[in-house]
């Protein structure tokens, strides 16, 4: 954006990606006083924080886990899994990368991981809440938390790690029979497995609406939004200058919010992370006749979740290990839809085609969100994996604070980019 005499604008900072990790960086620096740009090539929400579960949850103690059972293997390789689904060749080029994720799931690295995210879990809800009630997106907040349901004694043992850890840091949570989950499910079609009711956590209505709020409220408090190409972005005279389609925008200081996309860019400046996409589906149907949910439902053993959303029942699938930009693979949906008929009665599909994300994932299941270990003046914020829609609002605050040289209260030792140093 250009001023009266035509020269370039200056701000503070420009916030380089606008789904929710990145709107809520650019309103907390807004916040405290900055003269903020938020980039985006599209417009905020549409990209991962749009097709998530929309679940905001305080649990969560342990990373997601590779599956090592052998009978779970084979389905796997078969296609038969609706939790997990891979490309062959994309999976060996992984390797080196899977053996880091599966070390950060040994008792020693949930240790560590569950010591670093209570903190941000404890305040994910709150942070959320509060943003929503200033920008007037509670109305897509509901309380009530979420359900897991356990198909077999299996997943439910397995589980045991994750309870572990909730009373450890003080989540509530309720350990159900069949007949419990019916009185607080009556819409399942199906109850007879254990469940466990996450009492703390809270869900919305339509994830994509409520990024779109927090964006509004961003503009009406006096930050400014550009489409533009995050891959323009280049030091001009120890300053960032990036192009949009209002003209070169000049900042002091850059903020990489890209999720999946965040690697593109930081080539560019000779850094990279291990950074993997593992990517989702999501599609809406119309219950038959009867049949509601009152919260998410997530079939653990098949990896979907089912939520209540302004737009029918949504239903979101497990991990697909592929190419961030190949062709979907239409079978993952249809796949997810058959084991979910069995929990739920899925009327018709009220969209044409599944929708499809990337969640950034790193292998200790971790985001980075602090300085660049090379450059001065580049701040980074993505990797927050299945946890994005979380998280975002405490790891925007956490950087904002970092940023305006204010003291976080926090030690964030763990989601530093020097992890990854070679």
């Amino acid at each position: 954006m250009t001023n009266k005499a035509g020269q370039p604008r200056f701000h503070d900072v420009v916030v380089l990606g606008a789904g929710i990790v990145g709107v809520c960086t650019a309103i907390h620096l807004r916040r405290l006083g900055l003269d903020v740009a938020l980039v985006d090539r599209a417009h905020p929400g549409e990209e991962a924080s749009f097709g998530n579960a929309g679940i905001v949850q305080c649990n969560g103690f342990t990373p997601h886990a590779i599956p090592t059972n052998p009978v779970q293997l084979v389905k796997i390789a078969l296609g038969m899994s609706s939790a997990v689904s891979l490309n062959l060749k994309k999976t060996f080029e992984l390797l080196p990368w899977l053996r880091q994720y599966h070390a950060a799931g040994s008792p020693r690295g949930i240790e560590a991981y569950s010591r670093a995210i209570a903190p941000l879990r404890a305040l994910a809800a709150e942070d959320h809440l509060d943003l929503a009630k200033s920008t007037i997106a509670d109305r897509f907040y509901r309380k009530g938390g979420w359900l897991y349901l356990y198909r077999s004694d299996a997943s439910y043992r397995h589980g045991e790690v994750e309870r572990h850890y909730a009373r450890v840091f003080g989540v509530t949570y309720d350990e159900l029979q069949s007949e419990e989950t019916r009185a607080l499910e009556p819409g399942l079609k199906s109850a007879n497995f254990k469940a466990v009711h996450w009492l703390e956590s809270c869900s919305v209505t339509n994830p994509g609406a409520v990024v779109d709020a927090f964006w509004r409220g961003f503009i009406q408090e006096g930050g400014e939004y550009f489409r533009g190409d995050a891959l323009t972005l280049q030091r001009h005279h120890g300053d960032w200058a990036l192009e949009s389609e209002r003209g070169t925008l000049l900042a002091g200081n850059a903020v990489i919010a890209l999720g999946a996309w965040s690697n593109d860019l930081l080539k560019k400046f000779g850094e990279e992370f291990p950074l993997v996409a593992k990517r989702g589906y999501h599609m809406h149907f119309q219950p038959q006749t009867g049949a509601s949910l009152s919260r998410p439902v997530v079939d653990v053993d098949n990896g979907f979740a089912l939520t209540p959303t302004d737009k029918g029942i949504r239903l979101t699938t497990g991990v697909e290990l592929a190419d961030r930009d190949a062709p979907p693979n239409p079978n993952i949906i249809k796949l997810a839809k058959r084991r979910a008929s069995e929990l739920l009665p899925l009327g018709r599909a009220l969209q044409e085609e599944p929708w499809l994300g990337s969640r950034p994932c790193l292998p200790d299941s971790l985001p980075v969100c602090g300085p660049s270990r090379r450059t001065p003046g580049l701040w980074l914020n993505f990797g927050h994996g299945h946890d994005g829609f979380t998280l975002g609002p405490v790891t925007g605050r956490l950087l904002a604070e970092q940023i305006a040289g204010r003291e976080t209260g926090f030690d964030l030792s763990a989601f530093t980019a020097a992890r990854f140093a070679d």
